[in-house]
């Protein structure tokens, strides 16, 4: 009896799981939907219609959508690889070293991600155009360090914090000099926390919009500002606009899946505590 009563209750787990899974993915299923409906039928609310790929067509073929995609891939990605390149040593820093104010500047770093991004970014333009790196790879680069090196930095200091420092004390009486217990001991160990912390950082500048907005022209123009060329003056292109959609949410996917088996460790990451 107990059995049964077991065998029912998962059952009945399980059929909730996939109504709540159903419920909670619905709007990403629909957008999906709408890439296959022709303009005539977007606006019908059910699931008959004639399917099409003209919208793949027109998206992919006709416009300059994937050169879109090129400009945030290099934009997010650079992004991403100068914030692990100056952040993680200053995550190290501010686990590690005791110095004056050292909490007020790291709550410093992590303020300028939560500043609203319209606060500085007028200011910005002004100088990127004095500076001449207005429209530019470079410039965009800069500007994401305020999104994603404070986001990595304190992710990541919190990784050095649970690594026993008695752990760098043991290397050192061994003989091993600081670069080689920083790179042959450290970076191992926190690898799958700074995987994490990256994906988290590439997603935040993959998804930003006000700055693109303002700092970005022609020459470099980030999905996420591209996406509304396909909202007209006149009339609105859904089916259109909703392949674009979907195909700019491909890559941070992928990412994620690939990396899945560090991004899983990295979220319940620990060490020895000393």
């Amino acid at each position: 009896m107990k059995t049964n009563k077991s065998l029912l209750g998962s059952i009945v787990q399980n059929v909730l799981l996939v109504i709540y899974a159903v419920f909670a993915l619905f709007p990403l299923i629909w957008m999906v939907i709408l890439t296959f409906k022709p303009d005539a039928e977007i606006y019908t609310t059910t699931f008959v219609f004639h399917p099409t790929l003209n919208n793949y067509r027109v998206v992919l073929f006709e416009t300059d959508y994937l050169r879109y995609l090129r400009d945030s891939l290099i934009v997010s990605a650079g992004a991403v690889a100068v914030s692990v390149l100056a952040g993680v040593p200053a995550a190290y820093a501010l686990a590690r070293y005791n110095f004056k104010k050292k909490e007020d500047i790291a709550f410093q770093i992590l303020s300028f991600k939560f500043a609203p991004e319209i606060l500085v970014v007028l200011p910005l333009f002004m100088i990127f155009q004095k500076l001449h790196i207005y429209d530019s790879y470079f410039g965009l680069i800069w500007v994401y360090q305020l999104i994603s090196m404070p986001l990595l930095i304190w992710v990541v200091r919190g990784y050095f914090e649970d690594i026993s420092v008695e752990i760098e004390h043991a290397a050192e009486v061994d003989g091993y000099s600081w670069y080689q217990i920083f790179f042959k001991m450290l970076l191992p160990l926190i690898k799958p926390g700074l995987v994490s912390a990256a994906l988290l950082a590439f997603i935040f500048a993959w998804n930003s919009f006000t700055f693109p907005l303002i700092l970005a022209g022609t020459n470099v123009q980030p999905i996420t500002v591209a996406i509304t060329k396909f909202l007209g003056t006149g009339s609105a292109h859904y089916g259109q606009l909703a392949v674009a959609a979907t195909l700019s949410a491909l890559p941070a996917i992928v990412f994620a899946l690939c990396i899945q088996k560090h991004l899983v460790r990295g979220l319940s990451f620990g060490a020895v505590k000393g």
